[in-house]
């Protein structure tokens, strides 16, 4: 039998856990885990089958030349989930830093996608195939 991969938690850096808890509790997410129950350095969180991880960072290495991913939800109802992020104040209309992406759009590349990015600068993007 070949091993399977089953999922992937990935680990997003943070320069505040706590904050990072609360914005990501904007888009749904519920602390499954904290390291400590007060200033947590590291967390999980939960989001229906999606688990992400929260590690606390120095300034120094969220900085300078290091290459930041950018997270990519597969997610059947784009434009639902957006104005749900909408009506919790996980993202705003017309913020000028904002993606060209921030509101559901149809791209060039076959999918209906938006994108925001968490406090980390962390870049989430929400999408499904046309």
């Amino acid at each position: 039998m070949t091993p399977a991969l089953e999922s992937v938690h990935p680990v997003l850096m943070s320069s505040d856990v706590t904050a990072s808890i609360a914005f990501y509790g904007l888009l749904g997410f519920r602390a499954t885990f904290q390291d400590q129950p007060v200033a947590p350095s590291y967390a999980a969180l939960t989001r229906d089958a999606v688990t992400l991880h929260l590690q606390w960072h120095a300034d120094a290495q969220r900085s300078g030349d290091h290459d930041r991913p950018v997270y990519r939800f597969v997610c059947s109802q784009v434009d639902d989930l957006y104005e749900e992020f909408l009506i919790r104040g996980g993202t705003r209309e017309n913020d000028p830093a904002a993606s060209p992406f921030a509101k559901p759009a149809d791209t060039p590349w076959g999918t209906r996608e938006f994108h925001l990015r968490d406090p980390d600068g962390n870049g989430l993007q929400f999408y499904r195939s046309l």
